[in-house]
């Protein structure tokens, strides 16, 4: 029930249009930046993650090792599970978690390679899965295999 009322809210949340998230309430920020030493640092200008009206925005994470900062050019199964770790410690920065996901957005660099992800996929979310769109795309920041985006109630 908890995850059909963040849906319906986020509803009315896109049909509010930005004016909603960007808006001030006295002093405070309606939209506020979320970050993490355990995750990898953005490559570009976006954030991590996004917390705006009681739902974390968590950027696309990708198998970079947030200690090292090297790339993991591994299996797909490989991958998969360092993006969801990372994952994990951004929607654990915001104060979530993957309990909490209402949505996530799979980008593969092979749709061949959708059997092993979802394998990996499923070690880490619990009945009742959020509501996911996979696709296969012609390319990825750095060619990984794999990145993977959610939106969860904080």
């Amino acid at each position: 029930m908890k995850r059909r009322q963040a849906l319906l809210a986020l509803g009315s949340l896109a049909l509010a249009g930005p004016s909603l998230i960007l808006c001030k309430r006295g002093s405070k920020t309606m939209k506020n930046e979320i970050k993490t030493e355990l995750a990898p640092k953005a490559i570009g200008p976006y954030s991590q993650a996004i917390e705006a009206n009681g739902f974390i925005f968590a950027s696309g994470q990708i198998p970079i090792d947030p200690a090292s900062g090297e790339l993991l050019m591994g299996t797909i199964e490989e991958q998969t599970r360092l993006v969801l770790n990372n994952l994990k410690a951004v929607l654990e920065a915001g104060g979530s978690s993957f309990d909490n996901v209402v949505k996530c957005s799979v980008f593969l660099k092979d749709m061949d390679d959708f059997t092993q992800m979802n394998g990996v996929y499923a070690e880490f979310f619990n009945s009742p899965y959020p509501a996911r769109a996979a696709v296969q795309v012609a390319r990825l920041p750095k060619d990984v295999k794999v990145e993977i985006e959610a939106i969860a109630i904080k």
